[in-house]
């Protein structure tokens, strides 16, 4: 990670450190000087971009031309290829960053990705967009944050609180079988539907509410690791490209914001 490449933001007693090297990704979120973000490569938040979750065996139809993904989590693509890519940034204050992407190989269509992610006292909004250059295709995007289980001073660890419409059913193949089935409770790796909108809590009892919100319908929710928890607003479900794919053209690029807001407990 080179220093060049890191914005930092600060807003009342939040700060924020952006990687535009390393993915685009958020390094850094500590509130009162206390880091809810895991540490590490590959952690922190990140965009996912062109696709959210999994792609069944990395393939994908676009009409009649069918597509291979790498495999980066056998026997399936996941994440996008986004966040292992360098941004660069366009915009840079105290409170506020723009970043761009451009879309290429192994993604087999060009295009680009801007970012915003701009702090407030007591919220972080996350914005981005993608555009196509020449072809339409389907895309997905959304946001990977890794929340700390553990703040490091002696709480409870982290909760988290929602109520989802659905659950889409998870096969064997940890893909989606297409059927929407009631929640079950956690341990979860698991998409639900919000159709008013994602509305997930995160709380530290006695310490801090976090809430990640989003006008999208879809979240995924990971807690089977001991270190941290994950609330994925999406555009859509995992295997999206193939079940539910969303169309991006020149003149309809593929938009998305989620706001991640905060309140001290006790």
């Amino acid at each position: 990670m080179s220093t060049e490449d890191v914005v930092r933001l600060a807003a009342g007693e939040a700060e924020v450190s952006v990687d535009a090297g390393d993915g685009g990704r958020l390094s850094s979120l500590r509130i009162g000087g206390v880091e809810l973000l895991r540490q590490g490569a590959g952690f922190g938040s990140f965009p996912m971009v062109p696709w959210c979750g999994r792609v069944a065996e990395g393939r994908f139809r676009d009409g009649a031309e069918v597509w291979r993904l790498p495999l980066n989590d056998p026997p399936h693509a996941i994440h996008g290829t986004g966040r292992e890519m360098p941004w660069k940034v366009a915009l840079a204050s105290g409170t506020e960053t723009v970043l761009t992407c451009e879309l290429g190989e192994p993604w087999p269509y060009p295009g680009r990705v801007t970012q915003r992610i701009a702090l407030e006292d007591g919220a972080l909004t996350l914005s981005m967009g993608v555009e196509a250059y020449e072809s339409s295709f389907p895309a997905q995007i959304g946001w990977h944050p890794w929340f700390l289980r553990d703040l490091g001073r002696g709480g409870e660890g982290a909760r988290l609180e929602f109520d989802a419409a659905w659950q889409e059913e998870r096969g064997g193949d940890h893909l989606p079988t297409g059927r929407r089935i009631a929640p079950l409770p956690g341990p979860w790796d698991d998409c639900f539907g919000m159709p008013d909108g994602v509305d997930v809590k995160v709380v530290w009892p006695g310490e801090l509410e976090l809430t990640v919100a989003s006008r999208e319908q879809w979240v995924v929710v990971y807690d089977e690791q001991a270190e941290a928890v994950c609330v994925e607003p999406q555009t859509g479900p995992p295997n999206g490209l193939n079940t539910l794919p969303r169309l991006v053209t020149q003149l309809d690029p593929l938009e998305a914001s989620t706001t991640w807001s905060w309140r001290r407990l006790g």
